[in-house]
């Protein structure tokens, strides 16, 4: 079956006769390899469906409409389905089920209004384990594992580099040697640029190579408008790298060909709803976060993802030991505790400048000497700033991953070893 060919999806709601006219007219202006039945029975019973090849022109397969494209795909390479049906048969959630399992097989998607292509994903010219965090959504832990992950690989003897998007990054994809410093991050703030980027924190707190890049906008597949992926994953190849491990930007997809994939659900609509089971079927672990980890949507994730699920945390922790009796406030996008802190003062609008002031006056007032801050947001243009003006020590926070029922480190590195 070739490129243009088209697989057509029809319903009971429509007369055969109605059908069987567009169906004609498919098959003449474009090629049609074969016809997919979901359902309704109002203008086709039994006695229709029983001598489908009579009333429609052509053989119809029924079943499982799912089932039936990846069939279709895996045997003919079908370029295209054509959705000829309608609710209440498939309606808009149905839709787009079959939309995301579509694009997941390599398959364009057209309804009436509506055209959906396969994002594209650029090949790249290395030969190691390629390695992909996604997520559902912002916020979710996209970077602790990212880090985490390379941290691991790191540990095992590897050289594992980052290559990080984010809708703050450079214009050039950009190299963050492991290590990076808090006087770096200033320099980069001081010129105007963002320098709490995702490619830093990975830098300074996984403790390896990162590269960043930028992207704008993100489809409903995660696809971005425009990114720099591609060139940052040519100069991280460069870096004689064991591994790399590519980290999404908010629901964005890197866009570029990996072994392995982890997705990260943090919130079940973002999951389950339109084409967020897009993402679900590219995994090969899912991680349930809190708020998303729940029987039902366990249940609900494992019917769309073929991945081994698992339920996970981030645990926030000093990235180094602190003094002892350091007065601390604690700067962060969410998270109200640290793991082994006794904070003074507890901020959690990092991502909230409108906020944020207030509470830095607030550690100030209180004589803190240590800020403890996520490299996240406003960590180095505003809070770092403030507290060299206040005479204190700047600390980092880590967000660890770890794994609820599962082994995430022996899983982490299981799909390494089989990338």
């Amino acid at each position: 079956m070739g490129q243009g060919a088209t697989v057509a999806l029809i319903d009971g709601e429509h007369h055969p006769s109605v059908v069987r006219d567009a169906l004609d007219r498919l098959e003449r202006e474009r090629g049609l390899t074969a016809v997919l039945f979901c359902g309704g029975e109002e203008k086709a019973g039994r006695a229709v469906l029983d001598r489908a090849a009579d009333h429609y022109g052509r053989p119809v397969e029924l079943g499982d409409p799912a089932e039936g494209l990846r069939s279709l795909a895996a045997q003919f390479g079908a370029g295209t389905v054509v959705d000829l049906a309608d609710e209440p048969v498939l309606g808009p959630e149905r839709k787009l089920q079959l939309a995301a399992l579509a694009l997941h097989l390599g398959l364009s998607y057209e309804a009436p209004g509506m055209r959906l292509d396969p994002p594209p994903y650029a090949e790249i010219p290395f030969d190691g384990p390629k390695l992909g965090v996604i997520a559902t959504g912002k916020r979710t832990g996209k970077t602790a594992v990212a880090g985490h992950w390379a941290r691991l690989l790191k540990e095992d003897g590897g050289r594992p580099v980052i290559v990080s998007m984010g809708r703050g990054g450079p214009p050039e994809p950009q190299l963050a040697p492991a290590g990076t410093g808090l006087e770096e991050l200033l320099r980069i703030a001081g010129e105007g640029r963002h320098a709490a980027s995702d490619y830093l924190e990975d830098a300074v707190l996984a403790g390896v190579d990162s590269i960043g890049c930028r992207r704008i906008g993100g489809g409903l597949a995660g696809e971005p408008y425009e990114s720099n992926v591609a060139d940052g994953a040519a100069l991280a190849a460069s870096q004689d790298p064991t591994a790399l491990v590519f980290e999404g930007s908010g629901s964005c997809i890197p866009p570029v060909v990996v072994d392995r994939t982890v997705c990260i659900v943090g919130d079940a609509d973002a999951a389950l709803r339109d084409l967020g089971p897009y993402r679900l079927m590219r995994a090969d672990l899912a991680l349930l976060m809190p708020g998303a980890d729940s029987p039902s949507v366990a249940a609900d994730v494992a019917a769309i993802a073929p991945a081994r699920l698992g339920r996970c945390e981030l645990r926030p922790e000093p990235a180094e030991p602190l003094p002892d009796g350091a007065r601390a406030a604690l700067f962060t996008t969410g998270a109200e505790e640290c793991e082994g802190v006794d904070p003074v003062v507890v901020s959690t609008n990092l991502a909230r400048r409108s906020l944020l002031d207030a509470d830095l006056a607030r550690a100030r007032e209180e004589g803190c000497d240590l800020y403890l801050t996520e490299l996240k947001a406003a960590a180095i243009d505003t809070v770092a700033v403030h507290a060299g003006q206040a005479g204190a020590q700047v600390a980092f926070v880590r967000n660890r991953p770890v794994g609820l029922d599962l082994d995430l480190d022996a899983e982490l590195l299981r799909l390494h070893g089989d990338a």
